[in-house]
């Protein structure tokens, strides 16, 4: 993972409800276990002709919006079954966070897991935000919020140690592993018995 302090980007707006993770993701291409080229599956079957050719209907074959790396996206996202390889996809595609009125809770927890940042606003400033899609926003991590071209502030909600994460670029694991001395010490002092 990569440290993010802030993201800087045009946006992109998906406005389905209820994508679930089959669909940012089909079962199909469940099978690998690495990250890389999960990025070409993303929306697949809403990407791609059965032909296999992209689809020029669909909003992310649209030159503009391929370098867009905030997805604004309908309410519910991300809900169905519990799937890794959705947020691997979109982070492997190019996005760094999602913004959407309802994000399902077992996604939210594996996009926070591996560094994308799932952001929850009410429904009035997402439909405010999907009327002015393309617009470049800031989200300044560090301070929870997402500032528009106004200069309007919109706060959100993020756990500490979620926010610490994303901002140093580690992962759980990662931040054990910075504790390592302390760890080791602890153990040293353990007193054994069987």
């Amino acid at each position: 993972m990569k440290p993010i302090t802030s993201i800087k980007s045009k946006t992109v707006s998906l406005q389905t409800a209820d994508i679930d993770t089959d669909q940012i993701i089909p079962a199909r291409f469940l099978t690998t276990t690495s990250r890389e080229g999960l990025g070409d599956k993303l929306f697949h079957d809403w990407r791609y002709n059965e032909n296999g050719e992209e689809n020029p209907n669909f909003l992310l074959n649209n030159k503009e919006n391929k370098q867009c790396e905030i997805l604004l996206a309908g309410d519910n996202f991300g809900c169905g079954s519990s799937r890794e390889h959705a947020p691997w996809a979109l982070i492997d595609y190019g996005f760094k966070a999602v913004i959407s009125s309802k994000i399902a809770d077992i996604f939210k927890s594996n996009a926070l897991k591996n560094g994308l940042l799932p952001i929850v606003v009410n429904k009035l400033i997402l439909e405010e935000l999907m009327n002015k899609s393309g617009e470049t926003l800031l989200i300044d991590i560090e301070m929870s919020k997402i500032i528009t071209p106004s200069n309007i502030e919109i706060k959100y909600e993020i756990d500490e140690f979620s926010k610490y994460c994303i901002i140093e670029g580690i992962n759980q694991l990662g931040y054990i592993q910075r504790h390592n001395k302390v760890i080791e010490k602890f153990e040293e002092k353990r007193i054994w018995t069987p």
